[in-house]
């Protein structure tokens, strides 16, 4: 009787699993079809070059961190409720402002801001340690959307907790924006110096 409970508990939390799973692989086809078109559209790209002009690297990227710090914390300083309304928002932004610095970096390293879908989908799925290949197909987008989506999945259930989780949640999107500035960096060891008379 014992075993037979054990494996029908097991297959419930396989199902269980299985329908996460799915959920997940959704929210990405979701997300790679038109989400990420959608976010590089509304980015004024000449604003990111005046930006880092005005800036500095560093400090756009601190910019940028911080902001996505800041919906981190809101969406989770009220426990579940602001988590539930909030998360969309917070992956709304967090994706945003990865852009941002992304284009930044661009930028920074090439000496021109203007930047094609395809091609800044290839440095973002590089970021991420995905196989771009020689276009950025659907499948390398859903596996960008992917990652990210269980990146932010696995920091939610430590949101639930008020005031904690706003910490948490505002901490684990300043380090994300960091560390993939760091990454983005490293895919352009040699900045272009731009000579002006």
């Amino acid at each position: 009787m014992a075993t037979q409970y054990w494996h029908v508990n097991s297959a419930i939390q396989f199902m269980k699993l299985k329908k996460i799973s799915d959920d997940i692989k959704e929210q990405a086809n979701k997300l790679a079809d038109t989400g990420f078109r959608q976010i590089f559209n509304r980015i004024d790209q000449l604003h990111i070059k005046k930006g880092v002009d005005s800036m500095g690297l560093d400090k756009f990227i601190e910019q940028c961190a911080l902001i996505a710090a800041g919906s981190g914390a809101v969406s989770g300083s009220g426990g579940l409720i602001t988590m539930v309304v909030g998360m969309p928002l917070d992956m709304l932004n967090l994706i945003s402002q990865q852009f941002r610095v992304t284009m930044a970096i661009t930028y920074y390293n090439r000496g021109s801001y203007k930047i094609g879908f395809v091609e800044f989908m290839k440095i973002v799925a590089a970021s991420f340690k995905v196989e771009a290949g020689v276009a950025a197909s659907k499948t390398v987008m859903e596996a960008v959307a992917e990652k990210l989506i269980m990146k932010l999945g696995a920091r939610a259930a430590r949101r639930l907790v008020p005031v904690v989780g706003a910490v948490i949640g505002g901490t684990a999107n300043y380090i994300f924006i960091k560390r993939m500035a760091k990454t983005v960096k490293e895919l352009h060891p040699d900045p272009v110096v731009i000579q002006v008379n």
